[in-house]
């Protein structure tokens, strides 16, 4: 066993133990494991079961993450995405796309991921678009996870003439705070698996809560289910529908999805890469990278037909590089933890979605970070960021953040005469912009 392992994963090559490996593998599981919860949670908003999603989130998550590590050997494991799945909620869904459709629309945008992968064109296309609108995006995404948390807590709650407003305080909101308090003090440790012993801390404080509820008479807001485990439900597999995916109407949300898959990928890729120390300093990307973003491509590929939103690799991953994983059985690792969840469907159901709140929160909190690398006094880079940050929770939609984060980049750039700023890449950007605005 150890020699077949060896063969593949090139062990001592790589100056590390399989010993070392698995531990990097767990440490990974641990701090990504929350998707099991959270993913069937956004989703549950499109309308879809939520033990369909959990069972293609695990599925996806464990395949991706073994294909990951055999094909490229690298240790980087592979989930569906924080921030795509609310664009395939709240935009794609939300706007009038029928799940089976935006399913369909997720395998597009994979096989498509594949190709641009095989021809290398997608390093090019990131390459076309300026880096603080990539920022721009990601902090918007952010800030659109938060707002959905505060929402999701009775936080904020609308208003008819404010449009929102602070939620009446009550037990749910209290709970949400010590659930935020409790996480935050988890990651501010460095305590692997933070935030998926943040959503089991604040869970149970809720059925304790609502435990008490119920002897004093009062109603109960939250339960504990009549049974643990079941067999997985398989009704999402092949429920997509390609045909009326492949509608003009869908070439923006399709374009969309693969925009922000190609940045959660490429920025990870290197900012994981770099943590190791297994960057190619030739290119500046990490070793493996076409097979890596092949690989990538493929499971967003498979979350179309399992049934979820699409996958992408993780940031998370740094945590088991940190724990001196180098080689690909950490992914495999990783991945292999996720197949006895799928079992686990009743029991995850039963999490309110107040408890999953402060995670989205601080996932909002993270993924901020990136807006300290825009030049905030060069108001031809500033507006259009700050353009895209304000549309992406405003209007409640990733794609009209995006659309109007490149129109006015490209309109400051005509108005200031940095003409040389505008490649072609980006102009046929601007082109589909201008087509989601009319569609």
């Amino acid at each position: 066993m150890k020699g077949f392992i060896e063969n593949i994963f090139k062990i001592q090559k790589n100056n590390t133990t399989i010993a070392t490996e698995i531990r990097a593998g767990i440490a990974t599981f641990l701090t990504m494991a929350y998707i099991i919860v959270v993913n069937p949670l956004i989703l549950k908003d499109a309308g879809m079961p939520f033990h369909g999603v959990l069972f293609a989130t695990v599925m996806v998550s464990c395949i991706s993450s073994i294909l990951m590590g055999v094909v490229a050997n690298l240790p980087f494991a592979l989930a569906p995405g924080m921030g795509i799945n609310a664009f395939f909620t709240y935009t794609l869904v939300g706007g009038g796309t029928p799940w089976q459709v935006a399913l369909g629309a997720v395998c597009i945008s994979g096989i498509i991921f594949m190709i641009l992968s095989s021809w290398g064109i997608r390093e090019k296309i990131v390459a076309a678009i300026p880096l603080h609108l990539r920022y721009a995006v990601a902090a918007g995404i952010g800030l659109f996870l938060g707002f959905i948390g505060l929402k999701n807590a009775g936080v904020i709650t609308s208003h008819p003439a404010t449009f929102v407003t602070f939620g009446r305080p009550g037990i749910q909101q209290l709970l949400f705070a010590f659930g935020l308090i409790i996480t935050s003090i988890l990651v501010y440790r460095k305590i692997k698996g933070a935030l998926i012993i943040g959503i089991i801390a604040t869970a149970v404080s809720m059925w304790g809560t609502s435990h008490i509820y119920a002897l004093t008479g009062l109603t109960p807001f939250a339960s504990l289910p009549s049974e643990y485990v079941a067999y997985p439900d398989t009704s999402l597999f092949c429920s997509l529908n390609i045909g009326d995916a492949l509608s003009l109407s869908l070439v923006v949300p399709i374009f969309t999805l693969l925009f922000t898959d190609m940045f959660d990928s490429i920025s990870t890729f290197v900012g994981v890469a770099e943590v190791g120390g297994f960057i190619d300093r030739t290119t500046g990307l990490p070793h493996n990278v076409g097979k890596a973003l092949f690989v990538d491509g493929f499971a967003t590929f498979i979350s179309g037909i399992f049934g979820t939103s699409s996958a992408t690799t993780y940031i998370e991953s740094a945590a088991g590089v940190e724990e001196g994983g180098k080689t690909g059985l950490t992914a495999v690792i990783a991945g292999l933890l996720f197949l006895p969840f799928m079992w686990l469907s009743p029991l995850l159901s039963f999490i309110p979605a107040v408890a999953t709140a402060p995670v989205l929160v601080l996932i909002g909190l993270f993924m901020m970070h990136p807006l300290s690398h825009i030049n905030w006094k060069d108001i031809s880079q500033s507006l259009p960021a700050f353009v895209t940050c304000l549309m992406i929770p405003l209007s409640y939609s990733i794609t009209q953040g995006i659309v109007w984060g490149f129109l006015s980049y490209t309109c400051i750039c005509l108005a200031t005469g940095k003409w040389n700023e505008l490649s072609p890449t980006l102009i046929a950007i601007d082109v589909c912009a201008v087509i989601a605005l009319i569609v």
